[in-house]
């Protein structure tokens, strides 16, 4: 080994130097590790945190005898649901002959399933029923139980493997428009895969049998979770995706996730396979290794043959490793990624919930009606024609910037944009606000939208380009889009709407068709926020404005996994602001969907949703509009009093619940402004 190695292991463990066996391990050879081809490299006294519960026992001895300290930390258990009606159901559907299809996803779902079946009905009449369809075993363990239980598979899905092997193996094998599929789920349900399936015109019964929650002897894994943010602890091995959800966010409630994080950064992390590697990578860590096979012995081969030099090679560049705090889908950065003159900004800082000298505010619908300068503009000229025009455009944005002072400029433009090269109809009229002449309630009218492109909305980027070159990189910029949800609901409502009653009714009745549309609009926002930030912006808002007249179970199913692509497909160094009205009830399911900073209006209490959110991402909001109506005095109290929520935590932008309102008095918006620098001054 050359001088050069041996100054490198040496300086791996600065900082970090707890056990004596651990310069043992990293002071061995690795070429010889590597080129041994009777003995597979041991741990050599490395630590090594394991999260799984049903073979704790076996995993320790496995990583004992491979010369590695054990850490088993169980991070979940399987729950039987009690009075399981939904399998109940599912059985007697099964036997009228109402299913094409069913997904059995893992071996212990299955063998539960068929437990609750068989309280009423016969093994034998279930078998034949099903081997009347087409079912569907993704993996060994549901393969194995199957035929236990005297079932064939009709396809197996061999591992490695996620949702889109599962959807794409069923797709090969039958037509899935019009068939009727059931999923047996496992702990939690699989939005992608419900809709991908919904999107080929499936309809799909979740048939669930045990839900996955935290162990009841936690004290392990808070132990685990204290050496990993203490940095004793060398290598990590996940079996499950719930495991990575489990600890991360028990490690925010226990205020120490961003340590927990860090401490991975400077571990060997290990996953069993592409869906638990997916959800690690979800929260911003790295997978390190994977094993040829799902297996957990392979695991720990693979675990005891990699650790050593993957620490190697970590720990010696651990200055330039920053785990990402959001539990979003994975964003990457883009092609040629540069730091942006503003990255030292408070705006752009509180996005990444760093220290800033104040706390950052600008207000939503800043450039808008309540400005003289703006009502000045829109006495000469139509709403759309503002919007089309970029000087005018750039110019009440600028304006707006100007006479406030707000940290951030947000281009002037409308969420519907984007629906003008739908060919819907759009326009706007005074006093009704948008109307689509020709919403969407069919599938032949989703057929009638023609191919769409971008370069539609170029108004919109030369927009952006003039205010970017007027700004002189003083002012960060805020780009903008509808989620694909709210412009859903405006194109099948065919303008506002109280009661979404025919948007729901879409939803419930063609999901088909539902997927279908949102797919498109998702696509479509997508590249419209990347054009955006071509021109120059610096951050991007997704406003969903009508989310919040869904309930949860609604979310998961039609919105999240579109609202997700929307936001993973941005670069992952411009901030993505994710912001919707009355979703309280939604706050930890938008943080699935994505976001650095989650906007929340004025009815939730800022400290009580943060901590919802377990800290993870910045938040932004939420003085209520109309307190601008209130003398300055009463505005400084709201304002002291939502600041005091925030508690100085690095992370908060003040704004507006939601839209600033036509009558606000500017000099009333103005106070507010000076308020928040004054008072959040640090």
């Amino acid at each position: 080994m050359n001088d050069e190695s041996c100054q490198l292991k040496a300086q791996v463990w600065t900082g970090c130097r707890t056990h004596g066996k651990i310069d043992d391990a990293l002071a061995m050879n690795p070429e010889t590790q590597s080129n041994s081809s009777d003995i597979t490299p041991g741990f050599g006294g490395l630590r090594v945190v394991a999260f799984e519960s049903r073979m704790a026992a076996e995993v320790a001895t496995m990583i004992e005898r491979r010369g590695g300290i054990a850490m088993v930390a169980p991070a979940m258990r399987e729950v039987p649901l009690e009075d399981n009606h939904a399998a109940l159901d599912f059985a007697e559907r099964l036997l009228a002959g109402e299913f094409d299809a069913v997904i059995f996803m893992t071996g212990v779902g299955t063998r539960a399933l068929f437990a609750a079946m068989e309280t009423r009905h016969q093994r034998a009449a279930l078998v034949a029923a099903l081997a009347a369809i087409t079912t569907v075993a993704r993996g060994p363990k549901p393969i194995r139980v199957m035929r236990d239980l005297g079932v064939e598979p009709s396809i197996v899905v061999p591992e490695p493997n996620t949702w889109r092997e599962v959807l794409g193996a069923l797709a090969a094998k039958i037509a899935l428009k019009g068939k009727r599929v059931a999923v047996q789920e496992y702990g939690v349900s699989n939005h992608e895969l419900t809709a991908g399936l919904e999107a080929r015109g499936a309809r799909v019964a979740i048939v669930p049998v045990y839900r996955w929650t935290l162990p009841a002897d936690r004290a392990p894994l808070r132990a685990a979770l204290n050496a990993i943010a203490g940095c004793a602890a060398d290598v990590a091995i996940f079996t499950s995706s719930n495991q990575v959800t489990n600890v991360i966010q028990l490690a925010e409630a226990e205020g120490i996730g961003d340590s927990v994080k860090r401490g991975f950064a400077r571990m060997a992390v290990g996953s069993i396979g592409p869906v638990c590697s997916e959800q690690i990578r979800a929260y911003g860590l790295s997978v390190d290794f994977e094993p040829e096979h799902s297996k957990l012995g392979h695991l720990i081969k693979e675990a005891a043959a990699q650790a050593t030099l993957i620490l190697i090679a970590k720990r010696a560049n651990a200055d330039r490793i920053e785990a990402v705090s959001s539990p979003t889908l994975r964003r990457v950065p883009s092609s040629i990624p540069t730091r942006s003159p503003l990255a030292d900004h408070p705006m752009m800082k509180a996005c990444r919930r760093e220290p800033t000298p104040y706390t950052p505010i600008w207000l939503m619908r800043q450039a808008g009606r309540y400005m003289p300068e703006y009502r000045r503009i829109r006495e000469q000229h139509d709403f759309l024609e503002m919007c089309k025009r970029p000087e005018l455009s750039a110019e009440v944005t600028i304006t707006a910037v100007e006479r406030l002072k707000v940290d951030a400029a947000i281009i002037f433009a409308d969420i519907l944009l984007p629906l003008i090269p739908m060919e819907v109809g759009l326009h706007f009229e005074k006093g009704d606000g948008p109307i689509i002449d020709r919403p969407i309630r069919t599938e032949a009218d989703l057929d009638r939208i023609p191919d769409m492109d971008v370069a539609a909305l170029g108004f919109v980027g030369n927009a952006i380009k003039l205010v970017h070159r007027a700004l002189g990189g003083k002012t960060p910029l805020i780009g903008f889009a509808g989620a694909p949800f709210t412009l859903a609901s405006y194109l099948i409502e065919g303008g506002s709407s109280r009661q979404y009653q025919a948007t729901k009714t879409f939803m419930y009745t063609q999901p088909e068709t539902w997927h279908r549309l949102m797919e498109l609009l998702a696509r479509f926002t997508a590249d419209y926020l990347k054009m955006q930030i071509a021109a120059g912006a610096d951050i991007v808002q997704i406003f969903d404005s009508w989310v919040g007249s869904l309930g949860p179970d609604d979310y998961r199913r039609f919105v999240l996994p579109h609202t997700a692509s929307v936001i993973a497909a941005i670069p992952a160094e411009v901030p993505v602001m994710h912001f919707g009205t009355v979703t309280g009830n939604l706050l930890e399911l938008m943080r699935e969907a994505g976001g650095d900073v989650i906007g929340l209006d004025w009815r939730v209490n800022l400290a009580d949703a943060w901590a919802r959110l377990n800290y993870s991402v910045a938040v932004q909001g939420n003085l209520d509009p109309i307190a601008l109506f209130a003398d300055v005095a009463e505005i400084r109290n709201r304002a002291r009093a939502i600041l005091d929520q925030a508690g100085g935590r690095p992370g908060h932008i003040f704004n507006l619940g939601h839209g600033i309102l036509p009558e606000t008095p500017v000099d009333h918006a103005i106070a507010l402004i000076d308020a928040v620098h004054e008072m959040s001054a640090r």
